[in-house]
């Protein structure tokens, strides 16, 4: 049975979580994301997961989270770690390896992909166990992430086969995965808009800024469109899927312009005598690594190869 902490989920996630993810308002939820990974990327890692597992209860009819439960969403695998789903007598049960689950030491809940469907499980029955593989990296270690082992774990499947990636409310919570990263890249230009409004700054100090400001803005325009294509309620598959792209690789070149920037501008002491913002871009560097880099870029090129140009 993994350690799920009691009371209160996490002081540092939203006070209204719950009642945000009622609302599906994509626009607010993104806002609240970005606004709490400029702060704490971990907090507001876990509270992404907690809001793409309600929209995705929503979406597949299944019955919403309690109050003051908190949800993860391990879809991940590995050659080496898989779960398997079985049905008997009574019931669904969950067998194997759930890789790469941030959370598990102080979700209650999760939902978790075995074969080509999702399961909800209680986290704190007796055959789940953390794995064997603790955090050992710097950035991002506060977010509980192991290997989660089930023993026929009691489960509820949550949609039919297939549902959970054939739907546009998938591509809808990758593209929300960068509103985080957005955040954080918000974050780590601390050090630099500090030096600018100290009046320590000078012209190159400003241009990096700037250089970061356009980047930023870039990342903002497509986050709104995309958080307004999801609440549209008629956004299909393929529309979702290469708007999710288009966003994850946007903000990923703000991440990477922010760090980089802000660093060129400020020296190392931030990086050596400012702990919250080492922790900080510790955190956002392990964070972006979600994307998959130049293998989205080319399914981006192959999308947009065989789709119309895009115009104003």
């Amino acid at each position: 049975m993994l350690d799920v902490h009691t009371g209160p989920v996490d002081p540092l996630l939203p006070a209204a979580l719950d009642d945000l993810a009622a609302a599906a308002d994509t626009t607010a939820a993104w806002r609240v994301l970005a606004g709490t990974a400029a702060r704490d990327l971990v907090a507001a890692r876990l509270a992404e997961a907690h809001l793409d597992a309600t929209g995705i209860l929503r979406q597949l009819g299944a019955d919403p989270p309690g109050p003051g439960s908190l949800w993860g969403v391990w879809a991940a695998r590995t050659a080496d770690a898989v779960v398997t789903a079985e049905h008997g007598p009574d019931g669904w049960s969950l067998q194997g390896a759930s890789p790469w689950s941030s959370g598990s030491d102080r979700c209650t809940d999760a939902l978790v992909v075995a074969g080509d469907r999702l399961f909800a499980v209680r986290l704190d029955h007796p055959t789940v166990a953390a794995g064997d593989d603790p955090w050992r990296g710097v950035g991002m270690a506060g977010a509980g992430t192991t290997t989660v082992r089930f023993h026929g774990t009691p489960a509820r499947p949550v949609g039919g086969p297939g549902e959970y990636l054939d739907r546009p409310g998938f591509w809808h919570a990758a593209a929300g995965v960068a509103a985080v990263w957005f955040g954080g890249a918000v974050g780590a230009t601390a050090p630099l808009r500090q030096r600018i409004r100290s009046g320590r700054g000078d012209a190159h100090d400003a241009a990096h800024l700037g250089r970061v400001d356009a980047a930023l803005g870039a990342a903002v325009a497509v986050l709104r469109e995309a958080a307004a294509a999801a609440d549209t309620g008629d956004d299909t598959v393929a529309s979702a899927r290469r708007r999710a792209l288009v966003v994850r690789a946007t903000v990923e070149v703000a991440v990477e312009t922010a760090i980089r920037s802000t660093g060129r501008a400020t020296g190392p002491s931030p990086l050596a005598h400012d702990a919250r913002h080492a922790r900080h871009v510790a955190d956002l560097e392990v964070y972006v690594r979600q994307s998959h880099a130049e293998r989205d870029l080319a399914t981006l090129g192959g999308l947009a190869a065989t789709a119309p140009e895009v115009t104003l």
